[in-house]
């Protein structure tokens, strides 16, 4: 699964970064990064391209979907942060927004645990980024939800997920779908869902390291979050080839 985040770049980086779309909504965004610990539930800046939009531009999303079909909300489960690649053509949470609503989410690198021991009590989180140090995108579908009350568009997004690469899968089986820059039109404005871009991004243009666990809780946002940190071997029982 993909459940946090890191945006070490600022607005302004990410911009330039994805120079293709149009600034749009995340110029109004400049405060709110870096973030070094985003969660579901909060706005990112995503790329979509619409028919009726000229070119690819940034829009400000939340991080949870909500189809437009949904009645509301508030009752149920939580909004789903998360897409799997195996299932996102027929589930009917997410079917229509992959059709015809693909998104980008650019991103520094995201957060992953590892149960270290099977039991779900004693898990080590892990740094992943690209070795190239840049920002990339992550895959994801986005919905616009009217809210009845207040008339309100609201906009959000879940990341799609497939099976892990080689590199990830000695910590956890899933991982999101990362997208190749010369595939960004493609995702974005193929007619018909590109489903052969669902797939692991090589290990060998990625790198992995454990991080502290003040991770874990949302409120802690601060820069050393994404530092390496040592390991003993006592708590990473496959030792140091974890990281390779």
């Amino acid at each position: 699964m993909c459940g946090r985040v890191f945006v070490r770049t600022s607005i302004e980086g990410i911009i330039q970064a994805f120079s293709f779309a149009r600034k749009g909504e995340a110029e109004q965004m400049g405060n709110e990064f870096p973030r070094w610990n985003g969660a579901p539930r909060q706005d990112y800046p995503i790329i979509i391209w619409e028919p009726d939009v000229e070119g690819p531009v940034f829009m400000r999303a939340t991080w949870g979907l909500i189809p437009r079909w949904m009645k509301d909300p508030r009752k149920g489960a939580p909004p789903p942060i998360n897409a799997r690649a195996e299932t996102i053509a027929t589930n009917g949470m997410f079917k229509h927004a992959y059709q015809s609503r693909r998104a980008l989410m650019p991103i520094d690198g995201y957060f992953e645990w590892q149960d270290i021991f099977g039991t779900g009590k004693n898990k080590q989180p892990y740094g992943i980024a690209m070795k190239s140090g840049k920002p990339f995108a992550l895959a994801a579908i986005w919905e616009e939800w009217r809210n009845p009350e207040t008339g309100e568009n609201i906009r959000t997004f879940a990341v799609v997920t497939c099976e892990a690469n080689e590199m990830m899968s000695k910590i956890h089986d899933r991982m999101p779908v990362i997208i190749d820059e010369k595939d960004y039109r493609e995702w974005l404005l193929s007619e018909e869902p590109p489903s052969h871009l669902l797939k692991p991004y090589p290990s060998d243009l990625m790198e992995m390291w454990p991080v502290s666990r003040d991770v874990g809780s949302p409120r802690n946002d601060r820069p050393d979050l994404v530092d390496p940190i040592e390991l003993e071997k006592s708590t990473d029982p496959a030792g140091p080839e974890r990281l390779l």
